[in-house]
């Protein structure tokens, strides 16, 4: 049930973390995230709506109330409360990891009340079925049932308020079990996020206060907090009831793709500041490391173990997209007399690279949030359809390419679809769109196992074939 890439990339993680920890850039990333969280975990519950442009600026600058009141559907100082307790939330997790606290239901009492003090009431709904306002406890089991209607009628129960006690006596028993058996952290935060949701505990803020012990689990691991976002709810929701009928894995896959982009993108802080060092401080910055007898970046042979990897799972995407160009041409080719499918591999001097690598970088710049790294290494396969009796060709294209300005092992893959058209006037074929195939990136790196590598590497070009083929299939036009 494990996300297993995770494993790896974590490694990678603590091999850089004591490096990057000098660097201010990975304390404001910290920052950014824990605003992010405490904005997002209320948007979730609907605490408040804040609009997508002001959280960018919150997130960016910090929690204002002149920023908040362009941006929400309630009074500004009441949510600006709201969030400031959310952020001192993630900092009493922190100090709590750092005084190396056992979980109890006493400090699970404590981040309630932390998390709800600005929250005055709750809505209920009374025994005439009537929704009201009472005034929310905060910090204490609840008194009376809470287990909501859901839309097609029917009513989810959680635990009564006189067996919430023992059950929570229970989850924290359960809980120390599992860190005394090392449950690597994607699963302990799915599993202790998911019993809580179960016994539902408080009257009100139970969502916010499982989403802080899961990122407990993740603090300790040394991780950073779990961040659900506004964007990931209905797969949230949808993994969670999941959950409920007894498949813990997709709500575990969900928590590990978060731990995975946190880190990847935590590996990547520090790229601008360490360009941005005076040359002074880079011969500094050696000395220390030969002094201590560390290495600051990858060897040698790391950096050529990470690029073998690369061309192996170029190799086995090249074999999964031939058996995808057999199949096509068994079923489509012939339809058409100038239809045809091929396959294509090509270092980055190919005479298109220009133009992908141009799309590459604003892809991940833009929507993965990445750098993409070029010039450490670069290649990719193409899936090309010619459909010349209408003008058109569109191209599959998987990327395998590094990650990060400094690079520290890290393979990124991209799926992007691309599609060209002879326009009326012209004679050549010009590209009338572009876009991702899949919306999160791969990503491998020098330490992890080659089999589990390949296997996700296929799999995760399968989809991309399944998708790029669904948007050049809405494209067709009948011949």
């Amino acid at each position: 049930m494990e996300v297993r890439e995770l494993r790896a990339l974590d490694e990678v993680w603590r091999e850089q973390r004591g490096r990057l920890e000098d660097l201010d850039e990975l304390e404001r990333f910290r920052q950014r995230l824990i605003r992010s969280w405490a904005i997002e975990t209320g948007v979730i519950e609907r605490v408040y709506s804040i609009d997508r442009g002001v959280t960018e600026l919150l997130i960016e600058e910090g929690i204002k109330q002149s920023l908040v009141a362009t941006g929400t559907d309630r009074n500004a100082d009441e949510v600006v409360a709201i969030l400031n307790d959310h952020e001192e939330a993630i900092d009493a997790l922190f100090d709590f990891v750092a005084r190396r606290r056992e979980l109890s239901t006493s400090f699970v009492k404590e981040l309630h009340a932390l998390l709800t003090r600005n929250q005055r009431t709750t809505v209920a709904v009374d025994h005439l079925g009537r929704t009201v306002e009472r005034e929310l406890l905060h910090g204490a089991w609840k008194r009376l049932p809470n287990n909501p209607r859901r839309p097609h009628g029917s009513v989810h129960a959680y635990c009564p308020p006189e067996l919430v006690d023992s059950e929570m006596d229970d989850l924290i028993g359960m809980h120390l079990a599992h860190e005394e058996s090392e449950v690597v952290p994607e699963v302990e935060a799915a599993w202790l996020h998911h019993r809580f949701t179960q016994i539902h505990p408080f009257q009100d803020g139970n969502g916010r206060v499982a989403r802080a012990l899961a990122s407990l689990v993740y603090i300790r691991g040394g991780w950073f907090p779990l961040s659900i976002h506004r964007d990931q709810k209905v797969a949230y929701i949808d993994a969670l009831e999941g959950a409920d009928r007894g498949d813990l894995a997709p709500l575990v896959r969900l928590f590990g793709r978060v731990a995975r982009e946190a880190l990847v993108r935590a590996l990547a802080v520090g790229d601008q500041s360490e360009q941005d060092l005076s040359g002074i401080r880079q011969v500094v910055g050696a000395a220390r490391d030969r002094m201590l007898g560390t290495t600051p970046e990858v060897t040698p042979d790391q950096l050529q173990g990470a690029r073998e990897t690369a061309d192996r799972l170029r190799a086995a995407g090249r074999t999964q997209l031939e058996a995808v160009k057999s199949l096509i041409d068994r079923d489509i080719t012939g339809l058409r007399q100038n239809f045809s499918v091929q396959v294509e591999e090509a270092p980055p001097a190919d005479r298109r690279a220009k133009w992908y690598r141009a799309s590459l970088i604003g892809f991940a710049q833009r929507d993965l949030h990445y750098f993409a790294n070029l010039g450490t290494y670069a290649t990719w396969l193409r899936l090309r359809l010619n459909d010349f009796d209408v003008g058109a060709r569109d191209d599959l294209v998987v990327s395998l390419h590094g990650m990060g300005q400094t690079f520290r092992g890290l393979i990124a893959g991209v799926a992007f679809y691309e599609r060209a058209d002879k326009r009326e006037d012209e004679e050549r074929l010009v590209t009338s769109e572009q876009a991702l195939i899949q919306p999160e990136l791969f990503q491998v790196n020098h330490l992890e196992d080659y089999a589990e590598a390949e296997r996700r590497f296929c799999e995760w070009v399968n989809d991309s074939c399944t998708i790029g083929l669904g948007m050049w299939e809405r494209g067709l036009e009948s011949g």
